[in-house]
C-alpha cells in the first residue's frame, strides 16, 4: 500500500506535530518523492525565515505599556465612601 502525505502533513513533520509512527513514513516519503522533498525543503526555509524576523519589543515600549497599565489601574480603584 502506498500512504500518500498532504503539504498539511508535511508541515506538521517540520513543527514536529507528527506521531512516532507517522515520522517514519514521512521521512520515507521523503527518500522516495522528490515533489515531497522540495516541500519540505521549502518548508525548513520557511521556517528559518520565520524564526529569524521574530523581534523582541524595545525597554522604551515595554515602559510605556507597564506605565499605562499602573496608570490604568490607579483610575479603576473603588472610591471609598
Amino acid at each position: 500500500m502506498i500512504q500518500t502525505f498532504t503539504q498539511h502533513d508535511v508541515i506538521r513533520y517540520v513543527y514536529q506535530e507528527t506521531t512516532e509512527e507517522e515520522n517514519l513514513l514521512i521521512q520515507d516519503g521523503l527518500v522516495h518523492d522528490a515533489e515531497m522533498l522540495e516541500f519540505y525543503l521549502d518548508m525548513l526555509d520557511v521556517q528559518a525565515g520565520l524564526d529569524r524576523s521574530y523581534r523582541q519589543p524595545s525597554e522604551r515600549s515595554i515602559d510605556k505599556v507597564l506605565a499605562y497599565s499602573r496608570n490604568s489601574q490607579k483610575s479603576h480603584q473603588p472610591i471609598a465612601v
